[in-house]
């Protein structure tokens, strides 16, 4: 059984945000944030299968979704942090929260429950590792990259039909039903004038930028955070192959979740980097069970 929701728009910073309800607006609230190239409506499966009285609230990011893109060449990663800021102190003011992220989302949540931590209570991160550590030598090559690739505006691909799109859900990620790829299908992309459909996503997201990640920074607001995190990576995800071969990633995301002064660590079995489409039930068990 899908679960109802209910969207409306608010200014964020200047930019019309769109953001996704589920659950009644009295009951104890859970923000979801999500990843790269993803929805808010990303989390239905999840919300579907959570059992207690819950009101979820959830955003598209900017840029991604019905949300407004910047409408420039570049995202900036602190304005993800900022415009979190904003939309907590709208919908929770003065208020700990419960925040869930996932991937680019659960990094996002990770440095803002660091920067803020007397505004969550409680913080879940899925696969919110981070990003390869760089070193400053790298910086010229990655600026002059950098300004090479705004010579020519980014593009995406368009599909055919919405079919095809659901196609293509399910090649990067074989574990999704028939009937889930349809439904993601009806909200990762939207059909233009000239009858194609075309993921809903700014295009420029595809641009790195010019900056080096640091990751000891991203580390000193993790030890900075107060509040118990709960830890949820997948089995078979294939991201870390950002981080290098299996076992060296291994010791790298325990070096960073050594960071963590509270952290409850779980993997879920046949699971990739998408874990919340893959298992939502378990996931929703760990949530409620983390929450409660």
């Amino acid at each position: 059984m899908i679960t109802p929701s209910r969207s409306e728009w608010l200014d964020v910073r200047g930019l019309q945000y769109l953001v996704r309800h589920w659950g009644r607006p009295g009951a104890p609230k859970l923000f979801m944030v999500h990843g790269w190239m993803d929805v808010s409506a990303s989390f239905q499966f999840v919300v579907d299968c959570l059992r207690g009285d819950w009101h979820v609230i959830a955003p598209d990011w900017r840029g991604f979704g019905l949300s407004e893109r910047n409408g420039t060449d570049t995202y900036w990663f602190p304005d993800y942090l900022a415009d979190l800021d904003a939309i907590l102190d709208h919908y929770s003011p003065g208020e700990a929260v419960n925040l869930l992220g996932h991937s680019m989302g659960g990094n996002v949540a990770g440095l803002y429950a660091g920067v803020r931590p007397a505004r969550i209570a409680r913080l879940i991160n899925l696969e919110g590792f981070g990003l390869p550590t760089t070193r400053p030598e790298q910086a010229p090559a990655r600026y002059a990259a950098w300004l090479d690739q705004l010579r020519e505006a980014a593009t995406m691909r368009p599909y055919p039909s919405r079919e095809a799109v659901a196609a293509r859900l399910q090649k990067t990620n074989p574990r999704l039903s028939d009937e889930r790829a349809d439904f993601l299908s009806r909200h990762w992309a939207a059909q233009n004038a000239a009858g194609e459909w075309e993921i809903l996503g700014d295009p420029a997201h595809k641009q790195f930028g010019p900056l080096l990640y640091q990751v000891e920074e991203t580390l000193a607001c993790w030890r900075a955070i107060t509040a118990p995190v709960l830890w949820v990576e997948a089995a078979d995800t294939d991201v870390w192959k950002w981080l290098g071969p299996k076992e060296q990633a291994r010791i790298e995301v325990d070096r960073r979740l050594a960071n963590l002064a509270n952290v409850s660590t779980h993997t879920l079995d046949d699971a990739g980097h998408m874990l919340h489409h893959d298992q939502p039930a378990e996931l929703a068990r760990l949530i409620e069970d983390f929450l409660a």
